[in-house]
């Protein structure tokens, strides 16, 4: 697999890095984009029940709202 470019940038010297990332940085990274899948398949999930809750009640997501109000 190839691994994700990382670009550092040195403001003073205006130089800048691009390499790829290092096996601890690799690691963080692959841990992060799980937790991030993770977060939006329950964003998808909690969407997804409040429709079909709001579809049986028959009421809009704005009726929704001025009933919890």
């Amino acid at each position: 697999m190839i691994r994700p470019k990382i670009g550092i940038f040195d403001f003073e010297t205006g130089e800048e890095i691009i390499r790829e990332m290092n096996d601890e940085e690799f690691v963080q990274y692959k841990l992060d984009k799980s937790e991030h899948e993770l977060v939006l398949k329950n964003s998808e999930k909690k969407t997804s029940a409040k429709s079909a809750l709001l579809a049986k009640l028959g009421i809009t997501e704005d009726e929704a709202k001025l009933l919890l109000g």
